[in-house]
């Protein structure tokens, strides 16, 4: 289950941010990068991508992957405690308070407007993926393929000729008015109470379990786009055509100085992140939430491919 990827969640900054700026600012190629990530599985699978591109390529590397939760790495990046980090564009709603603006619900103004305001504060962000880690709605693959479900625009379509359907969701994603009444009004459909099951807590571990299981009738659940277990629990996405939910695409967040003594690095790590599509980003974490392998094993295994 990834963690504060979708949400800036404020949590108490690490001690060491009293620590001068100026003592970390002065990169050099003798000394090796440290790269960190959140303390999701999706922060682990991309905090080990990038570790082992650099390294690979004789870049000396420090590990401080699974530091925290967003406010926390964010605020070691700004510190300087740490060198770079993967971080999603639609985080950039809450870093820069600007919740209320359409701009995140594209995906290339997203990155454009991130990518330009931390440029004036000396963070670079590099290429993101193709991948969106947003809420989502998403079917059973079994009745995705018989009714030719891509996107909500066809779901609608299915609802409105009376196609069964029961949807397991939280509280949270029912009520809230950027969740599913938002998903409701752009795509002219409206599920009824008998066609809900709303879990309490309601993970999306939980809802995409229930629609695997068939739990009540249920064969769609929230998810994350690039849930883990997604493909294993035989569950696909439904695309959201007209952007209803903001856009959350990983890249590579670097301090400048950084990479003005590694400037190899964006051209490196540019390419790993450009590979990260929807599908397979979803087949890496599953690797680790379903199938147990380290996120190391995963980052080393999909190099290996990428590079052959």
């Amino acid at each position: 289950m990834r963690f504060s990827a979708n949400f800036f969640i404020a949590k108490p900054l690490i001690a060491a941010c009293a620590v001068s700026l100026a003592a970390f600012s002065q990169a050099s190629a003798n000394e090796p990068v440290v790269v960190s990530s959140k303390i999701d599985t999706e922060g682990s699978v991309l905090g080990e991508l990038i570790i082992q591109t650099l390294e690979r390529n004789d870049i000396a590397t420090e590990n401080r992957l699974q530091l925290g939760g967003t406010s926390v790495v964010r605020a070691a990046l700004e510190a300087g405690e740490i060198d770079l980090y993967p971080e999603y564009t639609g985080n950039g709603a809450f870093f820069f308070d600007m919740t209320d603006s359409p701009v995140w619900n594209n995906a290339d103004q997203a990155y454009e407007t991130v990518r330009e305001r931390d440029a004036q504060q000396g963070l670079i962000w590099l290429q993101p993926a193709s991948a969106n880690n947003t809420w989502a709605m998403s079917v059973r693959e079994d009745v995705a393929e018989e009714n030719e479900l891509v996107s909500l625009e066809d779901l609608a379509a299915y609802l409105a000729d009376g196609g069964e359907f029961k949807f397991a969701a939280s509280a949270e994603f029912v009520e809230s008015s950027q969740a599913l009444p938002a998903f409701q009004e752009a795509y002219g459909f409206e599920l009824s109470d008998d066609q809900l099951l709303v879990l309490s807590g309601g993970n999306t571990a939980a809802t995409m379990r229930a629609a695997a299981q068939q739990t009540s009738g249920v064969n769609g659940a929230m998810t994350y786009g690039t849930d883990g277990g997604l493909s294993a629990l035989g569950l696909v996405v439904l695309e959201d055509t007209k952007g209803v939910q903001p856009v959350y695409q990983p890249a590579t967040v670097v301090r400048e100085s950084v990479l003005e003594s590694y400037p190899e690095i964006e051209t490196l790590l540019n390419e790993v992140f450009t590979s990260l599509d929807l599908v397979t980003l979803q087949t890496l974490n599953a690797d680790v939430a379903v199938n147990g392998l380290s996120p190391s094993q995963v980052a080393s295994d999909y190099l290996d491919t990428l590079n052959n």
